[in-house]
C-alpha cells in the first residue's frame, strides 16, 4: 500500500508572501508575517522534502532527507557579513538533496528545487566536483 502524499502544492499565497517580503525586507515586518512563512512556505517545503525522501534514497542511499532548515531546506535568514546588499531576508527559497558527508560538495552531485517570486527552477549539479570525478561525468 502507498503512503498518502504530505504535498499538495504551494499556496497562492508562497508567492505573494516571498513578493511582499522583497517589498518589505526587514525584521518588523517578518516578525509580524512570520506565521504566514511557516504556514506558506515552510510547511509545504517539509512536506516535499517527506514525500521526495524515499525516492531520492533509491538514487543515494546516502543522501539527507529530513525536512528541516540546514539539511534539505534553505534558511530564510542571509548571510550578509560579505555582502553589499544588506536585506536580512532571502526571498526565495530551495529544498536540496545532497549527501550529509563533510566533504559532499567534494565527491557527490546534489538535486535542488529553487523557488523565486517570479520563477522557479530545479536541476542536478555538482558544486567544488573533484577533477576525477568532473573527468569521469564528461566521458
Amino acid at each position: 500500500m502507498e503512503e498518502e502524499r504530505q504535498f499538495n502544492g504551494f499556496y497562492p499565497e508562497t508567492l505573494k508572501f516571498l513578493k511582499s517580503l522583497e517589498a518589505n525586507n526587514n525584521k518588523l515586518w517578518f516578525e509580524k508575517h512570520r506565521a504566514d512563512y511557516e504556514q506558506f512556505v515552510l510547511e509545504p517545503l517539509k512536506n516535499l522534502v517527506t514525500d521526495l525522501g524515499d525516492f531520492m534514497l533509491k538514487i543515494d542511499p546516502r543522501f539527507e532527507i529530513t525536512p528541516s532548515i540546514n539539511k534539505t531546506i534553505s534558511r530564510i535568514y542571509r548571510d550578509t557579513r560579505f555582502s553589499s546588499d544588506k536585506s536580512p531576508y532571502r526571498s526565495n527559497f530551495w529544498i536540496v538533496f545532497k549527501r550529509h558527508d563533510k566533504d559532499w560538495s567534494f565527491k557527490s552531485c546534489a538535486y535542488f528545487f529553487e523557488v523565486f517570486p517570479n520563477f522557479y527552477h530545479y536541476g542536478m549539479g555538482f558544486y567544488n566536483a573533484a577533477p576525477a570525478i568532473m573527468s569521469k561525468f564528461r566521458e
